[in-house]
């Protein structure tokens, strides 16, 4: 019997440990706060930014606030901490904001169910009780938002407060003004597609970040091949992704016997043929622009130049992909039926100059709401971290034109949920009603966490909201005003949110660390640990994070 019920050895590997019982289910807290505590620090508008080190070859640097973008470079081998990590990106790809909001409430809600079950409340009830209050919180939700889209003037302001509320906690929020008119513009001309591929976004180094523009045509980070014509009208563009340098024998690993140098320039004629061949190929097509996937070589870019058509070389394949789009054409490899080819149009393409490089300009395009951002900075990190933050702003303004519902945004929609979920706890029997006054807890702290990050008296300015909105529930716009440190009207202010975000954040199907997840980490019993892995600092992809203020 004492042999049966020792260790199962039958069951782990050589050199493994089990841990079980409050240890494993302690293990699953402390792994899933560590993440949610980690990017904390990033939340608001005065949230600090975090320098990650890569442990790669180059090691390089990036700073950025962005959740998804910091929990991506993380090495994560907690089995907790990796579903927020999972959720951050969700939130991420679905609507591209709000994936800090969403691992810092997860992170607060296991909080609080850790508390609970410390208090001996079974973890069934806590997710009961979850379940329930989530069920209120939506509901909450839903009745407060409102939408404009039946007038596009106040509709084009909604969109204009979100991109600025936005663009608040970013990088580009002494610019926010400028930018999130760029943003709006730039999301009006797609006309309710929502396909963010036709918006191109070029960076480059020089200026500052107020001169970026948004250009009406499609702008390609490449050069004109030489001798041929930098500018041409009415443009029929053939797209293709083909070899075009096999005017050079390339033979690897093999071994041509000739009887004289004479035969290797036969060879070498033979070669030439047929790319000449090709390229009279491409040209009966009828167009005036070629542009390719790969390398052009020298002898085909001579062809072309000697009948004046324009060639684009080592366009990749993102290039490629977004200008057949554009540009209304497709990617073709074979040539032998011109019938059958879709050709590329536009108006007019010429050579421009940014700052001290030559890229190649599209106007007139087929996919009329095509354009292009043109981003500038002082440094490659700066231009980086812009690119995510106006990536952020028109995901967010995209999904709020497909749901034109709005928000109040600055602490206003947790505090109105928390408010409601009180109301329905104390009507509800029972322990469940201790796991729904945890929840608005854990609602509460988001607006708690801005105000400590920036700075101000959390409890005090919590306190003032919590009881404008028990005053007047309906009615009150009161939320966090960190420029001016206190409670503020958010109407007046312009602070909104897209309520599509926010209903993502709250979407319990996404915080699935606290309700789907729930028994598998409140209830953990037992964790098999195998003891023979790789030292985490040896497979970890960044070094180390370091809070520095950002451009606030």
């Amino acid at each position: 019997m004492a042999a049966f019920m020792g260790p199962q050895q039958g069951m782990l590997q050589e050199g493994a440990s089990d841990v079980k019982g409050e240890n494993a289910r302690m293990a699953s807290f402390v792994g899933a706060v560590a993440i949610a505590d980690l990017v904390k620090s990033t939340l608001g508008p005065k949230g600090m930014d975090k320098i990650l080190q890569s442990m790669g070859r180059g090691q390089e640097v990036t700073i950025t606030n962005d959740g998804a973008t910091i929990l991506k470079s993380v090495y994560v081998d907690n089995p907790a901490a990796k579903v927020l990590q999972d959720i951050s990106k969700v939130q991420d790809d679905e609507v591209g904001d709000g994936t800090t909001s969403v691992v810092v409430l997860a992170g607060e809600l296991l909080r609080e169910a850790e508390q609970l079950v410390a208090q001996k409340v079974h973890p069934m009830t806590i997710i009961a009780g979850f379940r329930e209050a989530e069920a209120v919180a939506k509901a909450e939700l839903t009745s407060a938002a409102f939408s404009n889209a039946q007038n596009p003037d106040v509709f084009r302001q909604d969109l204009l407060n979100i991109a600025k509320t936005t663009l608040s906690s970013k990088i580009l929020t002494a610019d926010k003004v400028h930018f999130a008119e760029l943003a709006v513009e730039a999301i009006s001309r797609l006309k309710g597609s929502g396909n963010l591929e036709a918006i191109n976004i070029i960076k480059k180094v020089g200026g500052a970040l107020k001169d970026s523009f948004l250009d009406e045509g499609f702008i390609l980070d490449k050069k004109i091949g030489v001798g041929q014509p930098k500018r041409i009208t009415d443009a029929k563009v053939l797209i293709a992704n083909t070899p075009m340098d096999t005017d050079k024998i390339k033979i690897y690993g093999a071994r041509v016997r000739v009887d004289s140098m004479a035969k290797v320039g036969e060879i070498e004629a033979a070669e030439k043929d047929k790319m000449r061949e090709k390229c009279e190929k491409i040209i009966s097509h009828g167009i005036n622009c070629f542009i390719n996937r790969q390398l052009i070589y020298n002898f085909p870019e001579e062809i072309f130049a000697d009948a004046g058509i324009m060639s684009i070389e080592h366009a990749d394949f993102d290039g490629i992909e977004r200008l057949a789009l554009v540009l209304g054409g497709e990617i073709v490899s074979t040539f032998d039926h011109p019938e059958d080819v879709k050709l590329g149009y536009c108006k007019q393409i010429n050579e421009i100059m940014i700052g001290e490089d030559k890229l190649i300009h599209f106007s007139g395009v087929a996919l009329g709401e095509a354009c292009t951002i043109v981003l500038r900075g002082a440094s490659s990190h700066i231009l980086e971290e812009a690119d995510r933050s106006l990536h952020d702003a028109l995901c967010v303004l995209s999904e709020t034109v497909k749901e034109p519902r709005v928000l109040f945004g600055g602490g206003w929609p947790e505090m109105r949920m928390a408010r409601a979920i009180d109301e329905a706890a104390k009507k509800t029997p029972g322990k469940k009603s201790l796991a729904m006054e945890a929840f608005a807890r854990a609602l509460r702290q988001l607006p708690t966490i801005i105000c400590d990050n920036a700075g101000l008296d959390s409890a005090d300015i919590v306190a003032t909201l919590r009881a404008a909105h028990g005053a007047d529930p309906l009615n009150t716009r009161m939320g966090v005003d960190v420029i001016a440190g206190g409670a503020g009207d958010m109407s007046e202010l312009g602070i909104f949110e897209s309520f599509r975000v926010k209903q993502q954040v709250c979407d319990l199907t996404r915080v699935q660390a606290c309700v789907n997840a729930g028994p598998k980490l409140i209830q953990c019993h037992a964790v098999y640990v195998e003891c023979q892995r790789v030292l985490i600092s040896q497979k970890r992809k960044v070094s180390g994070f370091i809070n520095t203020a950002g451009p606030k």
